[in-house]
């Protein structure tokens, strides 16, 4: 144990709470999935387990101090909160004495060997459990919302943002997903490489989703969540290096991409500052550099897929000298294929923004408005890319728009810019 908490002048709870929530954001992940392997893959009393050992830590860490590996400390806890559920279960007897072994003493535990059933070394735990989860026995909604919950840590509120449906309907496909796991006995182990094609597509879009929500909280204080972002970018990185394949390219170069403007995307206060109005000599360069030779490697491959296309918008954005040179008719003819290949809510209503950056806010406003009446779109940015577009065709609808822009926000951040363009049209509208 490190020295009693409050040796830098801090409280000893508040040390303590700070302590347990790294573990939860940073290795929440590798966590699970070592109590999972205890657990016999049953994620829902792996997740209880890691939930009780954190909740104990917040009692003993203010007494005892934190540990030098906090993480492990929560790994051995947990493990032991399912061994005694199995002891008490008695018809796991022997089951027991092998895995408390693996429990004993208080040292960190031993690395776990991440080898897949074909005997191929495994470059993660974690990627290795979202390989485990995206099992094609489930369906692929149901095999991406488990792993956003039991790899990144997302709540069941940020998950069902990210698929567009109420709360309720989300839980209800988590607990469904985690039944067929535990009922059908899905084994919990590394796919082997014959197995790994039909899982990808869920993979990536795990990724992809992990690394929006970081990108763009869903709710709370802070406009994004960094540790998130640089997950799912070391994720895609190691996705590549193990299936080199161009479609994996565009994944890890849209991410890079998009994560080059990080520095640039918030004022001091963490209000959002959007794209057209960032500090572009903040953007990192060498990640701009690095995310455009995947995206021409990938393009040598043959024709590109969704994530290929994403990545070439945000490389024009990203290689744009300012915001008045971006080719915007360019990013629209891409969106086009894009709603070819991906024909989503999404993409049609970041479609309809572009066109009205290339041929008009009117235009844009049409497009967006035939989206109106989907009620996928409703607690998305519909309301904000309208306003936006109202904004810069001088409409006067522009301030009623933002305004259910604003009663939808649930990000502090995002909220705040978006009362900031409230107050200019307001203004706007007292001036003429």
């Amino acid at each position: 144990m490190t020295a009693a908490a409050g040796a830098h002048g801090l409280d000893v709870h508040e040390t303590a709470r700070e302590a347990v929530a790294g573990v939860a954001a940073r290795h929440w992940a590798r966590v699970v999935a070592s109590v999972a392997r205890t657990a016999d893959g049953d994620f829902d009393v792996a997740e209880d387990a890691v939930q009780e050992a954190l909740e104990a830590a917040l009692v003993r860490w203010p007494r005892d101090g934190v540990p030098s590996h906090p993480d492990a400390w929560v790994i051995t806890t947990a493990r032991r909160r399912v061994i005694d559920r199995l002891r008490r279960a008695r018809n796991l007897e022997r089951k027991v004495r092998v895995l408390g072994r693996e429990a004993s003493g208080n040292a960190a535990p031993a690395p776990d060997a991440s080898v897949g059933a074909d005997g191929e070394a495994w470059p993660d735990d974690r990627l290795r459990l979202v390989f485990t989860c995206c099992h094609p026995a489930l369906s692929l909604e149901a095999r991406i919302a488990l792993t956003l919950r039991l790899v990144a840590g997302l709540s069941a509120a940020e998950i069902a943002r990210a698929f567009l449906v109420p709360e309720p309907t989300l839980a209800r496909r988590l607990t469904r997903a985690k039944a067929k796991i535990r009922n059908a006995r899905i084994p919990y182990r590394v796919p082997d490489a014959a197995e790994l094609p039909e899982r990808l597509e869920g993979v990536m879009r795990v990724v992809y989703l992990v690394f929006n929500e970081g990108y763009m909280a869903t709710g709370g204080d802070r406009l994004s969540r960094p540790e998130l972002c640089a997950e799912a970018i070391r994720l895609a990185e190691m996705l590549f290096e193990l299936m080199p394949e161009p479609e994996v390219a565009g994944l890890l170069a849209l991410l890079v991409l998009i994560d080059s403007r990080r520095d640039a995307r918030a004022d001091g206060d963490g209000t959002l500052i959007v794209l057209e109005e960032q500090d572009r000599s903040l953007w990192d360069r060498n990640a701009i550099a690095h995310g455009v030779r995947l995206i021409d490697e990938a393009a040598r491959a043959g024709p590109p897929g969704p994530y290929q296309v994403q990545a070439a918008i945000a490389a024009l954005h990203a290689t744009a000298a300012s915001p008045e040179a971006v080719d915007w008719r360019q990013i629209l003819a891409l969106y086009d294929e894009l709603l070819r290949l991906s024909p989503t809510p999404i993409v049609a209503l970041n479609r309809a923004a572009a066109l009205g950056m290339a041929a008009g806010p009117r235009a844009g406003l049409e497009a967006i408005d035939a989206l109106a009446g989907d009620p996928r779109l409703e607690r998305y940015h519909l309301h904000a890319a309208r306003a936006d577009l109202l904004r810069r065709a001088g409409r006067p609808e522009a301030a009623e728009a933002y305004r259910r822009a604003i009663d939808l926000c649930a990000n502090d951040g995002e909220r705040r810019y978006l009362e900031r363009r409230l107050v200019e049209v307001a203004n706007q509208r007292e001036r003429t």
